[in-house]
């Protein structure tokens, strides 16, 4: 009886081990095509930034796609940027104004101006537009592209895909979301100032006057770098997803849909850093 009993528990134990055995294979490889497609997605976003970077030194470039990519972005983006950065700053002018100098501390409307607008609400709701707007287009055009075989042809000509098709929308998206935030940033102070008017009178001069001896230079240099920083993301995450596209049409919504969530996500974690990074 002893015997069979030790030969049921090493029986037990062997099992055991091998259940282990199977467990870590598992997560081995759920580890390994994490790290795979993580450093697939580090490597794509370097190589779009370097052809980026030399999209103007070379001879055939597609200045079509860029100047369509900025009109498309930007320019028709304005009437909205306007809306939101009017009523934003309105908003907080009206409120500021209303009940700071009940606890005498009128004179905060003008760094909370330059907080709200400048640093934080300015460059993350345009960023936000960009996404909804032009994000799920690139992802969409590509991603037809895919489907249709035209990625296949330039990649037989010898055109590479990525010089040719993210290099100007990179380039584009981000050149117009830096303009779209500066845009928003002057509706939001001096545009708003004069829909206050209507509400709560405010002396002219001594509105501009606080307003520019409150406003430094390492703010406007944050909202920029913030538009520099979502202008990428936006532009990159949107070009990684459509090329993921494989062969059918119905693909393309799904990875329009992913490109919207994961530029978003990736915006407010950027837009955190960024903020900590200017506190410390």
């Amino acid at each position: 009886m002893p015997k069979k009993k030790e030969k049921r528990a090493e029986t037990e134990h062997f099992s055991y081990t091998g259940q282990e055995m199977r467990i870590v294979e598992t997560l081995g490889r759920k580890i390994l095509g994490i790290f795979s497609r993580y450093s697939y997605a580090m490597g794509y976003l370097f190589r779009s930034l370097k052809e980026s970077i030399a999209y103007f030194r070379r001879r055939q470039i597609g200045f079509r796609i860029l100047t369509l990519q900025i009109l498309f972005t930007g320019v028709e983006a304005l009437s909205v940027i306007a809306i939101i950065s009017l009523s934003l700053g309105a908003v907080i002018i009206v409120q500021g104004v209303s009940l700071l100098p009940q606890f005498g501390q009128g004179k905060l409307i003008y760094p909370i101006l330059i907080t709200v607008i400048t640093r934080e609400l300015g460059p993350i709701l345009t960023a936000f537009i960009i996404i909804a707007r032009s994000g799920t287009a690139i992802a969409t055009e590509i991603g037809n592209m895919v489907v249709s075989h035209e990625i296949e042809a330039y990649v037989s000509v010898g055109i590479d895909p990525v010089s040719y098709l993210v290099a100007p929308r990179v380039i584009g998206v981000t050149f117009s979301l830096v303009v779209l935030n500066l845009y928003f940033n002057i509706f939001g102070l001096v545009g708003s100032y004069f829909v206050t008017q209507l509400i709560e009178p405010i002396q002219f001069i001594e509105y501009f006057r606080n307003l520019l001896a409150y406003m430094r230079p390492v703010d406007i240099l944050s909202s920029t770098v913030k538009s520099l920083v979502f202008g990428v993301i936006i532009s990159v995450v949107a070009t990684y997803n459509a090329f993921k596209v494989e062969q059918s049409s119905t693909e393309i919504p799904v990875v329009a849909i992913k490109a919207v969530g994961q530029s978003f996500v990736l915006c407010i974690l950027a837009n955190a850093v960024i903020t900590v990074v200017y506190y410390i």
